[in-house]
């Protein structure tokens, strides 16, 4: 325990008391009914890592609305009464074994992988890069029609609903999926958003659209109820992309998250502990906390035990998510505490596609 006493620490995140800074990664499973509903193999793999020690668990990315948020085939949904209430046995059975468990809101944008609808984006921009072969696409993503302002305030209503949704069902709080190329970060990257409106242009404005979002959610379920926002550079589409003006980018932008009063920010790059722009200067991590004064859980190849601590020890994060290194080993904070070896993450666990059909492989 005391090799790692920041990591086993207690943390308190708004109105939830967790044991530790461990946190499950949200991680694509596309693992759920075609018509969105959570599933049986569902509880199962969320209540491994409750099991498993991590005090708290953010979900796979969850679709708000039923006209244009989802991105994969058999992603699961909480755009009705029907979908939300199939997530209501994952809920009691993690928190049957003591853990927290966090639905993260996510739409699509212009990243859809599936034939049904047109996407909508905040530009009519075609996204760059491939389908994910991992999650059922293959080849070009198709042009997305840009949103009218009606189709905004759709959207952000729509994520507000699917907040009330999931805090009815006994969710312990929410996250908005503002990262990784999907609608959110779609407003906030500049060469995705061309428009000319208040949503567009500059940083202060492409950021809008997701306090707006905050601001939604907020009004609908409450001041103590949990609402975090998940904030990246890079995407799945775009692995290497940074903000054009650097940590000024980042000031304006955590500042202004910070004024929507959610309850942390949760970066995510691939090396969480490597500097966010040049050399020598802060992480993402970092720069969230300085500029936001809020808890900062940090995402980014931190299954290693040591790099975790070291990053809770410097300050520039309160929590630390783990993603793949969970997948081989969802009791990793059991076997940390016991200090015993750990599994080295295999890719073969995620093909031909990341269901949960090799789960009890992982162990």
């Amino acid at each position: 325990m005391s090799k790692y006493a920041n990591l086993f620490s207690a943390f308190q995140l708004g109105s939830l008391e967790l044991p530790n800074r461990a946190v499950l990664s949200p991680m694509t499973r596309t693992s759920a009914e075609q018509s969105g509903l959570a599933n049986e193999r569902m509880v199962r793999y969320y209540t491994r890592f409750a099991k498993g020690g991590f005090g708290l668990i953010i979900t796979e990315g969850i679709y708000p609305d039923a006209a244009n948020s989802r991105s994969y085939d058999n992603q699961p949904g909480i755009a009705n009464d029907a979908q939300a209430e199939s997530w209501r046995p994952v809920v009691q059975a993690v928190q049957r074994e003591g853990g927290k468990i966090i639905a993260q809101l996510m739409h699509a944008g212009a990243l859809v992988q599936h034939d049904g609808f047109t996407p909508i984006a905040p530009s009519a921009v075609k996204p760059v890069g491939t389908m994910l072969e991992d999650h059922g696409g293959s080849g070009d993503f198709a042009v997305p029609k840009a949103m009218t302002q009606e189709e905004i305030r759709k959207a952000i209503d729509g994520f507000a609903q699917a907040a009330h949704r999931a805090k009815q069902v006994g969710f312990d709080g929410v996250e908005v999926h503002a990262a990784n190329g999907y609608l959110l970060d779609q407003f906030i990257t500049d060469y995705t958003n061309h428009r000319t409106d208040d949503y567009g242009g500059s940083t202060e404005r492409r950021i809008r659209i997701v306090v707006e979002v905050l601001e939604a959610i907020r009004a609908v379920v409450g001041p103590d109820f949990v609402v975090g926002v998940r904030i990246s550079q890079g995407k799945v589409n775009d692995f290497h992309h940074k903000w054009a003006n650097g940590a000024a980018d980042a000031k304006i932008i955590f500042e202004k998250l910070s004024a929507a009063s959610p309850s942390y920010i949760h970066t995510t790059e691939y090396k969480a502990f490597a500097p966010a722009f040049a050399e020598g200067e802060p992480t993402l991590a970092e720069l969230a906390k300085r500029y936001s004064r809020l808890p900062v859980i940090a995402n980014g190849k931190l299954g290693e035990p040591e790099r975790a601590e070291h990053l809770l020890e410097t300050g520039d994060a309160d929590l630390v998510a783990i993603g793949t290194s969970a997948l081989v080993n969802p009791d990793w904070v059991n076997k940390v505490r016991e200090g015993e070896v750990l599994n080295h993450f295999d890719h073969r666990f995620l093909h031909p596609i990341a269901t949960l059909k090799e789960e009890e492989v992982v162990i």
